[in-house]
């Protein structure tokens, strides 16, 4: 399940301010592709109106506050 947000974040590539929010699971190896293991999560941050994406290796839940917390820099 996605979630919207919308939020103070500045999309890099068009300026935009809604995000769907997701979860990706990477492999980090080959051999952990061929045993099914090792597996990495990222939440998954992408443009609604470009659709670019960005990854991130916080948790879901805790997105929101990330991203308001790089734009305060």
């Amino acid at each position: 399940m996605k979630t919207v947000i919308r939020t103070k974040y500045t999309c890099s590539k068009c300026g935009g301010h809604e995000f769907e929010i997701g979860e990706v699971f990477m492999a980090g190896s080959v051999v952990a592709k061929m045993f099914n293991f090792e597996f990495k999560r990222f939440t998954s941050v992408t443009c609604t109106k470009c659709t670019n994406t960005e990854l991130f290796k916080t948790p879901k839940k805790e997105i929101q506050n990330t991203l308001d917390f790089v734009i305060g820099k």
